[in-house]
């Protein structure tokens, strides 16, 4: 049994050295890419417009019961003409890049996943390396930054469309004045220590949720069954992150 236990933790740490290592070197090839947009922006577009519906669908949706809810609560002190800012600060703080990162999980990251994980069970990538091609440099990269980018945009839709969904409720169904629902949002909400703070989420959320999918991928057995596991592991581990890691921003932006 100890020596069991040791196997596990010696493999751990072996586990995240590996990691750490390709990390950086997805790091330092920023610059190299830049000499190669179209390999970037090709990923934006795919990984964008595979999560652009469901998240624009689900930020509506979200906008439309804060409005609900959070009419229902600041009624009770008299407080609606609010609604605006508890729906503005609720999204750009926390649902917006909270929500997205689980979506983009859940919808582009498996896709990165199975991408990477097929593309070394067809030994495509074994084949770039024997071609002396850095399979990290043409096909990882391009799409780490790729959801680093399109994250915080991604986010800010989010956002804007759940604004526009309690703006429907609160005001055209509720009744809530149109001029205190915009003017109560633009003087409560600041533009560095809100929406800044949430872009700043929403870039580390793409970092971690990028980086977890592509390495799932990237290490996945070249079988159906590996490709699979690793598929359910950048799910369950990309959700968990993005929740601890909203927690410890949280807790150093908004002391």
């Amino acid at each position: 049994m100890i020596s069991a236990i040791g196997r596990s933790v010696l493999g751990s740490f072996g586990t995240i050295g590996y990691a750490t290592r390709m990390f950086l070197r997805l790091v330092v090839e920023f610059f190299p890419l830049m000499r190669r947009p179209r390999l970037v922006t090709k990923q934006i577009l795919f990984v964008g417009n595979y999560s652009l519906l469901i998240i624009a669908v689900s930020g509506l949706f979200v906008g439309f019961v804060l409005g609900l809810q959070g009419y229902l609560t600041l009624n009770r002190y008299g407080s609606e003409q609010a609604l605006g800012l508890l729906v503005a600060l609720s999204l750009v703080r926390e649902l917006g890049p909270v929500v997205t990162a689980l979506l983009f999980a859940g919808r582009a990251g498996t896709s990165l996943t199975a991408e990477i994980g097929l593309m070394k069970a067809g030994e495509q990538l074994t084949a770039m390396e024997m071609m002396a091609v850095d399979p990290l440099k043409v096909v990882v990269a391009p799409r780490f930054w790729a959801g680093i980018i399109a994250m915080p945009v991604l986010a800010a839709i989010f956002s804007a469309v759940g604004i526009f969904g309690g703006y429907v409720v609160g005001v055209l169904m509720i009744g809530v004045d149109s001029g205190a629902f915009w003017s109560q949002m633009q003087g409560g909400i600041d533009v560095w220590s809100d929406v800044g703070n949430g872009v700043i989420k929403s870039l580390v959320f793409g970092f971690a949720v990028t980086f977890i999918a592509l390495f799932q991928g990237y290490e996945a057995q070249p079988t159906p069954e590996g490709v699979s596991r690793a598929t359910t592991k950048t799910v369950v581990y990309g959700s968990l992150a993005v929740l601890g890691l909203d927690f410890l921003l949280t807790a150093l932006m908004f002391n």
